[in-house]
């Protein structure tokens, strides 16, 4: 069995916050017991975990993190941002799923009740917004990362779906494309809601009201954009463009149009939208809505660390916008 910090206190005759203190060097120990603490610690060879360091302090030193399922094609880029920050201040990170459901939440209930991390980052599970707003509201620093639209009563960090969606509309105009396809998101989710009428606004401003028809739910896999895409030109409806909701979608419908003998961009021109680093090696390259991912799960763990110094957690969402990359799927180059 590995050594505990209650193993060293009980051999060297002190309490587990007398250990934590000389691991954190405290002066509030006077010199002869803190040097038998550490020669018990040698003796021993202990070593101490965050949660035990930062007793003293009443921190683990550790940040949690909850997301659902790790198939989301865009958590890496989340979850990376957060750890860089994270590992950067000498935190340590602990990461939860809900791959299965309630078992999930009451193994991470159990973790809340220990005490095991200092505060919480969320890129939500579904079904879990309640009882996360009331963690926060008994003191649990929360803040949530890619806000789907609930706007809860703690901080988060999102970014500008509609006006995304926007920019591929005004790009798929400039390019005269009047029929796009629309290939959604889950229609639950905010952000699916939101890049829907930021699109559609694009395209009613300018005139054009995009055809109902041509507007398809999707549950962001590829085999929805491609199913989305064989099943309108087997019943010889017409379009021009897809603008598919997410870069894994809009690879689907670059693989039916491809299959069907069409051209991209000649025929149909194809935008996505993440731009995750598939964007780039797709066939054609995809034009695509670029999701600050990265620096989104950055702000999240800098704002919290913050907040772990003295800093207050900000009153309202921290905004980060989106841009736009142009690649060979619209122009052709």
């Amino acid at each position: 069995m590995p050594i505990t910090i209650a193993d060293v206190a009980v051999r060297a005759g002190v309490s587990k916050t007398t250990v934590s203190r000389v691991l954190n060097g405290k002066d509030e120990v006077d010199r002869r017991t803190a040097d038998r603490v550490r020669a018990v610690i040698d003796d021993l060879g202990y070593v101490p975990s965050a949660r035990a360091v930062g007793l003293a302090r009443g921190r683990a030193r550790v940040v949690g993190v909850l997301v659902p399922a790790l198939t989301w094609p865009w958590m890496g880029e989340v979850l990376q941002g957060a750890v860089d920050v994270v590992e950067a201040e000498g935190y340590g990170l602990l990461l939860f799923t809900c791959n299965q459901g309630d078992e999930s939440m009451r193994r991470f209930a159990s973790q809340v009740s220990a005490r095991s991390f200092d505060g919480l980052l969320v890129v939500e599970p579904e079904g879990t917004l309640d009882y996360i707003t009331e963690l926060h509201r008994r003191g649990l620093p929360v803040i949530l990362v890619d806000d789907r639209g609930h706007q809860p009563g703690f901080p988060s960090v999102r970014t500008t779906n509609a006006d995304g969606a926007r920019a591929a509309a005004a790009h798929l105009l400039a390019l005269g494309r009047r029929r796009p396809l629309v290939v959604t998101g889950l229609r639950r989710f905010g952000c699916t809601r939101e890049r829907l009428a930021g699109f559609a606004r694009g395209y009613a401003d300018a005139g054009v009201p995009i055809d109902p028809a041509l507007t398809v739910e999707g549950d962001f896999t590829f085999e929805c954009g491609r199913e989305a895409v064989r099943r309108l030109l087997a019943a010889g409806v017409a379009f021009d463009a897809v603008f598919a909701h997410n870069d894994l979608s809009a690879a689907g419908a670059l693989q039916a149009l491809r299959d069907a003998g069409h051209r991209v961009p000649q025929d149909v021109a194809v935008v996505g939208f993440d731009d995750l680093p598939l964007a780039g090696h797709t066939h054609p390259p995809l034009t695509s809505v670029r999701q600050p991912l990265r620096q989104m799960g950055a702000v999240a763990a800098r704002t919290l660390i913050s907040h772990f110094g003295g800093a207050p957690l900000p009153d309202r969402p921290t905004v980060i916008p989106t841009t736009f990359t142009v690649r060979a799927s619209t122009t052709g180059t």
